[in-house]
């Protein structure tokens, strides 16, 4: 189903629906936006109860196992797959296994990961399933495309706190589809027909080549940012995100003024952290129509070069620029 907002409307309306006021939640943490979420669970749940890692690390299935045995009381999990203020992406489909063994009710907030990887709510185990079309598939903002299974729907239609007649309701978009039903509202017509152009490109490219395409990129970059001498955000490379390339900002450097200058000097435009993580890394988003393994070139020589302008000893902009084009060498041979 959609709905008429920026995935943050999906996220904070999946809170308000699922989460009855006498559940128990738990809110998986490694970084920003899931820390985030828990702030919309705790004001419909009786009790949030967080695990969290640090921003630099990911969720084990062990540990989210070990937590369910300890509270079987608890009734939603809930998880960001790819936090993306640190650039890196949790184990969804292990993790999801394990909260439907224990059989808990799953969110999964997939806003910057859905179309970039490969990842399916059935297959995730999802009960509410959260992205948008603004992030891998390239869309404007504007809409919250969403996944509600059965159970999910059952919970929803007998919470009795669930909104209705609310910009964050969920069941008042239930039957919207249908040609015999009303909206609930105005919809919004533009960004539904971005989105009907973007799946015609995403299904003409095809799902396979499109993962293949953003992975490449990423990998691409991460050569390129460890060659010329820095350093990823992520603890280890195999938990580095598809889809954003975080890296970490030397001591002694302003990471606003990094950033600026590379915009300044090289047209190149970077992102930062969020809350815990800004100023700490630089975020490189390779997401839909950016995820293209050439610009991953371009921005490990904008990044290199500005760390260089900057006094950072020990960059080789060089070598980053060679391993990122032997990367993608490799990969077309």
């Amino acid at each position: 189903m959609i709905l008429q907002g920026e995935p943050v409307l999906g996220l904070e309306a999946a809170a308000a629906s699922l989460i009855a006021k006498n559940d128990v939640v738990l809110n998986l943490v490694s970084g920003v936006y899931g820390k985030g979420f828990g702030y919309w669970a705790a004001r419909y749940c009786r009790e949030l109860v967080e695990l969290e890692v640090p921003y630099d690390e990911v969720l084990t299935p062990e540990a989210v196992a070990d937590v369910l045995k300890k509270r079987p009381d608890i009734a939603v999990v809930a998880l960001c797959h790819h936090d993306t203020p640190s650039g890196t992406i949790n184990p969804v489909n292990e993790i999801g296994k394990v909260v439907r063994d224990a059989g808990k009710l799953l969110i999964i907030d997939s806003v910057s990961a859905f179309g970039g990887v490969d990842v399916l709510p059935e297959v995730c185990s999802a009960d509410i399933f959260v992205t948008g079309p603004n992030k891998c598939l390239g869309c404007p903002p504007g809409l919250s495309m969403l996944h509600v299974s059965e159970a999910a729907w059952e919970k929803m239609e007998t919470n009795p706190d669930a909104p209705k007649a609310s910009m964050l309701s969920i069941l008042d978009w239930r039957k919207a589809h249908l040609a015999s039903q009303p909206f609930p509202f105005t919809p919004s017509v533009s960004e539904i027909n971005a989105l009907d152009a973007a799946l015609d490109l995403y299904i003409a490219e095809g799902e396979q080549a499109v993962w293949d395409r953003h992975a490449l990129t990423a990998k691409a970059c991460r050569a390129g940012i460890l060659a010329a001498g820095m350093k990823l955000w992520a603890a280890r490379e195999e938990i580095a995100s598809p889809t954003c390339t975080a890296v970490a900002t030397p001591d002694g450097i302003d990471e606003g003024n990094l950033r600026a200058l590379i915009r300044e000097r090289y047209g190149v435009m970077l992102s930062s952290g969020r809350a815990e993580t800004l100023g700490r890394l630089t975020r490189i988003g390779h997401m839909g129509p950016t995820a293209k393994p050439t610009y991953a070139a371009v921005a490990v020589a904008a990044i290199a070069g500005g760390m260089q302008a900057m006094g950072v000893k020990g960059i080789d902009l060089g070598a980053g620029i060679a391993a990122s084009m032997a990367t993608i060498d490799a990969a077309v041979r």
